[in-house]
């Protein structure tokens, strides 16, 4: 049975959207593990970081394997994966146990976004893909707009082992929507190889693409800024301005809501203008607010909602950014589409950890660490599409010239 497009992008939003409710729906319960587990709450940072990695690590692993198996299969595998090994981390007795449970989930959960992004590109045209990824960024937004609030009511209720059961159903439901609402487009290719040397031939001759390489670095610079947002804000808002667990998710909420307005806006930009004009724009108003953002947080002692809409402006852009990002790095493509779309999502997620670790490294105090992180990425996305943009144009008029 034909599915109408826009319930496909919907279905495909909730499996992409496991990821981002598995890190946000645990973070109100932070004091509450670290006191169960005798760690200080600090430490906990880790369980983030640790899932990150893992999550980075499984883009690469399951590209090649959507497209020599299919996409359903691996899908299957990696979130049955995933379920039982947060059902490990609802049983764990020690800290260690959670960090190793928590990577393991990462490496499994990682199947259904990029099984949800090659699927995005199975089923629409490529000139209607940054609309399509503008739907999933919808759908995904909501999760921060609703996690940390729906973690904070379950720890207020029950123990915080109860959020990892949730956490576990969600995994289900998502696979039940795979097995019965996703229908079967693609037909596995046998010619992929899954050995090492071909699969890393392949993730060259995508980087080797131009416009791949152009707008995936760009847009994971500019992406990492939310990365840089989860890993910092509950030491900026809960320890600096001693925001609470609900006042936290509140905060969560209103920020998501940027996103979701970017998204939101982009469908409308996406009508008047080309899907590059609209990635570029929103990138130079990014870099222009994260500089903002770091004059005024080392001239000012900002307050907290100060901070709050500095962080908005720079999250809105992001959310007008990704879609665009991730559209115009796909488009090139026809074959090999999982094994892109990994490579897209480990750039993605490993530029996103190193600028989340980089602000725990840095030893300064209130919003100056995130709001320099997200000036330095955000500001490196544009030079590196500009000057991209000026080597292409260089050499075209180089062949008009000739």
């Amino acid at each position: 049975m034909r599915r109408h497009p826009t319930f496909l992008i919907i279905v495909l939003g909730f499996l992409n959207a496991l990821t981002p409710f598995t890190i946000d729906l645990y973070l109100p319960a932070f004091p509450q593990i670290a006191a169960d587990l005798g760690v200080a709450v600090s430490r906990m940072s880790l369980s983030v970081s640790v899932y990150f990695i893992g999550f980075a690590l499984g883009q690469v692993i399951y590209g090649p394997l959507l497209d020599r198996f299919g996409r359903q299969r691996p899908i299957y595998g990696g979130l049955a994966i995933y379920v039982l090994a947060t059902l490990g981390c609802m049983t764990t007795t020690s800290f260690e146990g959670l960090l190793v449970y928590r990577f393991i989930s990462a490496l499994g959960g990682s199947a259904a976004s990029v099984g949800a992004i090659a699927l995005v590109r199975d089923h629409v045209p490529a000139e209607k893909a940054a609309r399509a990824f503008a739907t999933l960024m919808l759908v995904l937004s909501v999760s921060p707009l609703l996690a940390p609030s729906i973690g904070s009511l379950i720890t207020s209720i029950a123990s915080w082992r109860a959020i990892f059961a949730v956490l576990a159903a969600l995994a289900i439901a998502d696979l039940a929507l795979v097995m019965f609402a996703v229908p079967r487009t693609y037909s596995p290719d046998p010619s992929v190889s899954l050995r090492l040397a071909p699969i890393l031939r392949t993730f060259r001759d995508a980087l080797a693409q131009p416009q791949f390489r152009t707008y995936t670095l760009a847009g994971s610079l500019s992406f990492a800024g939310l990365f840089v947002f989860v890993s910092g804000s509950p030491a900026v808002f809960m320890d600096g301005f001693g925001v609470g667990p609900g006042g936290f998710g509140a905060i969560f909420a209103i920020l998501a809501g940027g996103m979701i307005l970017g998204g939101q806006l982009n469908h409308v930009l996406l009508k008047h203008f080309a899907s590059e004009q609209v990635f570029r724009r929103a990138l130079f108003v990014q870099v222009i607010s994260g500089i903002t953002f770091l004059a005024l947080s080392l001239t000012l002692d900002l307050g907290k909602w100060a901070t709050v809409a500095l962080l908005f402006v720079f999250l809105h852009c992001a959310g007008i950014t990704y879609p665009n990002a991730a559209a115009l790095a796909l488009k090139p493509f026809t074959k090999n589409i999982g094994s892109a779309s990994s490579l897209l999502g480990f750039l993605q997620l490993g530029t996103g950890a190193i600028a989340a670790a980089l602000v725990g490294v840095l030893d300064l105090t209130g919003p100056v660490p995130m709001a320099f992180v997200m000036a330095i990425c955000s500001t490196a996305g544009w030079i590196l599409l500009s000057s991209a943009r000026q080597a292409s144009s260089e050499e075209i008029g180089e062949q008009t010239s000739g």
